[in-house]
Order: structure tokens, then sequence, then C-alpha cells
């Protein structure tokens, strides 16, 4: 009987096990060593595909750009809402990858689906009536922030060990042994009460336009 033959190699497999290395060790995992041992092939093989490490890791950063929802920038005038739900797709986005956030925060350079987020954010905002300029830093605002929340948990920087925080020392911080049990409680309030804000200021923004034109 003839034996199984294994899997072509292809960019996609290749970044597909990039970024399982990156979700559970980080972006130093990965090696061309470590994906070739993952991917059954030798090293060399991967060059066929891409001809350096960050390469790859660009390629891992743009796959989880594509995962974001830019359809509600096709819906017409409501930059507001537009943004708000686009910025909550992002962040979902980022939220199951969050070791290759530092690739992502480098800008989209050449990446296709992360120019693609650009472009739509852009073309939204200028549509709605911002100034081009304005529009480019909205778009920059908004992955600021968005980058940002994704990069660690707030409520999972306290140690749940109520002893750590000794009043005499921290009178404010009775409470903060219990906040890493309220992660997702207390994280995503904070982004929705950020986004919230920053959308408010936004909008008072682009009334003082309408008064200006």
């Amino acid at each position: 009987m003839a034996r199984p033959r294994k899997p072509l190699l292809s960019r996609a497999r290749i970044v597909e096990a990039a970024a399982a290395l990156v979700d559970a060790e980080g972006l130093e995992a990965v090696s061309t060593r470590r994906l070739a041992a993952a991917l059954g092939v030798s090293g060399p093989s991967l060059y066929n595909h891409f001809r350096t490490k960050d390469e790859i890791l660009e390629a891992v950063a743009d796959a989880v750009s594509a995962r974001v929802d830019l359809s509600m920038f096709e819906g017409g005038p409501d930059w507001r809402g537009a943004l708000h739900a686009w910025a909550h797709s992002y962040r979902d986005a980022l939220s199951d990858h969050p070791n290759i956030v530092p690739v992502l925060a480098r800008g989209p350079g050449r990446r296709p689906a992360g120019l693609r987020l650009a472009d739509a954010v852009f073309g939204a905002m200028t549509a709605a009536g911002w100034p081009p300029a304005q529009a480019t830093r909205i778009g920059a605002l908004m992955r600021y922030f968005i980058l940002g929340s994704a990069v660690a948990s707030f409520a999972r920087g306290f140690v749940d060990d109520e002893t750590a925080y000794d009043p005499a020392d921290y009178p404010h911080l009775g409470q903060a042994h219990l906040l890493a049990e309220r992660q997702h409680e207390v994280d995503e309030g904070a982004f929705e009460t950020g986004l919230a804000a920053l959308l408010d200021g936004l909008a008072l923004q682009y009334e003082a336009l309408d008064e200006t034109t």
C-alpha cells in the first residue's frame, strides 16, 4: 500500500504554523528551524515561500488584519457608528492573538489586508465630510487606542492576594486583589468607556466643522 502523501507546503500552512507558535510562545519562538519541524519539512524549503522570518511575521499579522470586519464602512454617512463597530471587530481579532500586536503596531507597510483596512477607514471618514488631514489623524488615533487595549489586560496586572496591597502604602487599592477575577468586566468596560469618550470628542469636532462650512 502506498504511503500517504504529506500535504504540500504552502504559504498558508507556514502562516498557520507560525501563528500557532506566536500565540503559544511569542514572537521570539518563531524560527525556520521550529517552523520546519512543526511542518515536517526541511528548513530551506521555507525559503521557497518566504525570504526571512520577518516576512513570515508580516504575513501572520496580515492574516489577523484580514479577520477585521470592514463592511460597516459601506453603509453610508454614519461615521461614528461605523468607527464603533469597527473598533470592536478589530479588538476582537487582536484579543485572540495579542502576541502579534507589536508587529501590527509598526503600521501596514505593504500588507494587503492592513492597507485595505487603512483605506476603508480613511475613505469612510472623508466621504462623511472630514478633511483629509483630520481623517488621517482619526485613523491613527483609533489604531493607537485599539492596539493599546489589546497589548495586555489591566485587570490581570494585579495579583489576587489581598495582602499584597497594604492600605498603609496604597490606601485606595483595598479592592485591587479582586480585579483579576473580574478581568472581562473591567477590561471590556474600560474599552467601551474609552471608545465612547473618544467618539464623543470626535463628534464635537465634527459639529465644529459644520459651523465653519
